[in-house]
């Protein structure tokens, strides 16, 4: 059970530097230092592992319409809050707030997807 937790935990936080390194990557005015990336990537994850059931609650009984893309919300969200409590990462202009969010959702989507398959599915191997 413990082991499952740990698992899902590393996947969710792998899954998340993927999406934001895929960013840094791909976009000019998306930039981050190393120290602060790994303190981003801790904070992004937590903003979003909170933000995510609020925010589908909230809009589940204020806007039903948003429930299809609550993913980008707390995403576009926890950017925001990231940016905010991390000096040394900055995301400019609305284009690359924008492109970001796709990004980051789809990187770190892949990237969930493909872990448990593949990484986590060797080590299990590996330890039998």
């Amino acid at each position: 059970m413990m082991v499952r937790l740990a698992l899902r935990a590393a996947t969710y936080l792998i899954a998340n530097a993927v999406g934001l390194l895929l960013s840094v990557l791909i976009l000019d005015g998306f930039t981050i230092s190393l120290m602060a990336f790994l303190v981003a990537v801790l904070i992004f994850s937590i903003v979003q592992g909170i933000s995510g059931p609020m925010i589908a609650k909230i809009s589940l009984k204020s806007i039903p319409q948003l429930m299809g893309g609550i993913s980008l919300v707390t995403i576009f969200f926890g950017l925001w809050i990231t940016t905010l409590l991390v000096s040394g990462m900055e995301i400019g202009g609305i284009a690359n707030w924008l492109a970001a969010t796709l990004l980051v959702w789809l990187g770190s989507l892949v990237a969930e997807m493909l872990l448990p398959i593949f990484v986590f599915k060797q080590l299990r191997e590996n330890k039998t």
